[in-house]
């Protein structure tokens, strides 16, 4: 069997916890920001963990996270 390969850009989006949960980042915080709240845009500044609806996918991508 081969080894499987990475999705390079999926490997740059996920980070790998201390834990083994699988870290990403929130969308919709690079543009339009003028209309967005300050509080809004705090919190889009906060890393979020992958749902477990999504966990097993991710986990296809990026194998060897």
């Amino acid at each position: 069997m081969p080894k499987m390969k990475t999705n390079r850009g999926a490997a740059k989006r996920f980070k790998m916890t201390g834990t083994g949960k699988i870290k990403r980042s929130k969308a919709f915080s690079s543009h339009i920001l003028t209309k967005k709240s300050t509080k809004r845009k705090r919190n889009l500044r906060k890393s979020a963990l992958v749902e477990s609806a999504n966990l097993k996918s991710v986990k296809r991508l990026v194998p060897y996270l």
